[in-house]
């Protein structure tokens, strides 16, 4: 047989939580066993969840007793997608109690139905034609009130900084001022001009927004107006969602996943869905070429071990399907870079809004900067020293600090 694998996290200060881990395998795929008669059993024998691993942490407080449990579900009890799956391994039981959602293991079976990210991580290098360093992106701020001509402006600003992709920000939505097609089609014409003096290409993600019936159709359109990126923000949809516009094959471009409302899902010890499930697993799994994250190092901040949890997710061989790669996000600036290569690797989008546009020396200044720090930071030189040749990185050194 072939099983999909859930592991919780259960805080109690008293439970069995043997007893409680054989409730829930029972609880949600047959409901009830010992009442059975023994030719029902058989039958349903099938349909039964496994307990497979009970890891209990007694050597704490009352209230810090936990126990993470591992739990098989029958891959006959589910349809093979994201929604199916969620509801089986987590919809009633993520009300019972502090139970929280922290890992998942596919089946074969059920890996077959995801192609999974359309391009990944080498797909949008060869994209960049950048193989030997992290990729730059920077991001509209603000963007809401303004018109074609001051999106224009703002977009040329970001690209003569010499970034590699620029996106949109996540909250703006279809407008009368920046209508999807017309927006791209400027912003693909200032791309183009302005890597005649930069000598670099650029992925524009422009935001998909609307009702869900006409995602497709507005990407489709995006995408004959010359887009060559997306950005979307999956959870407000769903993963289903996600994994129709990723694996149809009339979307030929990257999507970049974005991470709002997952605040309202991950933070707490004791419910909701680890980030390495959310942003991790499910994103790359759901066809997400790059994935964006709270960083740990900015201003929306997200515990230095859950950042690596996604990044391992997003870059694991345990899924047969492309890698996903990690952005970290909010609050980066120059200073940062040599701390999140550390982190990440070479395989990472080093991603700033106020850090670029911030700049005293301007917006094409503050890409800049953000470059020369990239550089010295890949040939492991201190920014304080490569600095001194360079006075868009010596100025954001000044501002916001670093090595």
């Amino acid at each position: 047989m072939s099983y999909c694998t859930a592991t919780y996290r259960l805080h109690d200060p008293k439970a069995d939580f043997h007893k409680k881990a054989e409730s829930i395998a029972v609880g949600l795929t047959v409901g009830s066993w010992t009442e059975l008669p023994q030719a029902k059993r058989t039958a349903m024998q099938k349909h039964l969840g496994q307990v497979l691993h009970v890891d209990v942490h007694e050597d704490l407080s009352d209230a810090d007793r936990y126990a993470d449990i591992t739990i098989a579900y029958p891959d006959v009890n589910f349809s093979r997608d994201i929604p199916a799956l969620l509801v089986t391994v987590f919809g009633k039981i993520s009300m019972d109690g502090r139970i929280k959602l922290i890992k998942l293991g596919f089946s074969e079976s059920f890996q077959s139905a995801f192609p999974g990210p359309k391009f990944g991580i080498e797909g949008i290098r060869q994209q960049l034609d950048v193989h030997n360093r992290p990729l730059l992106m920077s991001i509209f701020k603000s963007v809401i009130g303004l018109n074609l001509d001051e999106l224009r402006e703002q977009f040329t600003l970001q690209a003569l900084g010499g970034v590699d992709l620029i996106k949109d920000d996540e909250i703006l939505f279809e407008n009368e001022l920046t209508p999807i097609e017309k927006r791209v089609e400027i912003c693909a014409r200032a791309a183009e001009e302005a890597s005649k003096e930069t000598g670099k290409k650029l992925l524009y993600a422009t935001n998909l927004t609307g009702r869900t019936s006409d995602l497709k159709q507005q990407a489709l359109r995006a995408i004959d107006a010359g887009a060559n990126a997306l950005l979307f923000n999956v959870l407000s949809y769903g993963y289903d969602v996600l994994h129709e516009l990723s694996s149809d094959p009339e979307i030929t471009v990257p999507i970049a996943a974005h991470p709002a409302l997952a605040g309202a899902m991950y933070p707490s010890p004791h419910y909701g869905i680890s980030a390495s499930v959310l942003l991790g697993q499910l994103m790359r799994l759901a066809g997400a070429d790059l994935v964006l994250f709270p960083s740990p190092y900015g201003s929306v901040t997200m515990p230095r071990d859950e950042n690596l949890a996604i990044r391992d997710e997003l870059i694991s061989s345990d899924l047969s399907i492309k890698t996903s790669m990690p952005v970290p996000s909010a609050g980066i600036h120059p200073g940062l870079v040599p701390v999140i290569l550390q982190d990440f690797g070479m395989d990472v989008v080093v991603n700033a809004g106020g850090g670029i546009h911030g700049h005293p020396m301007g917006t094409a200044a503050g890409g800049r900067a953000f470059l020369q720090a990239i550089d010295a930071a890949t040939h492991n030189i201190p920014l304080s020293d490569y600095a001194h040749s360079f006075p868009e990185l010596q100025t954001a050194l000044n501002i916001w600090g670093g090595k």
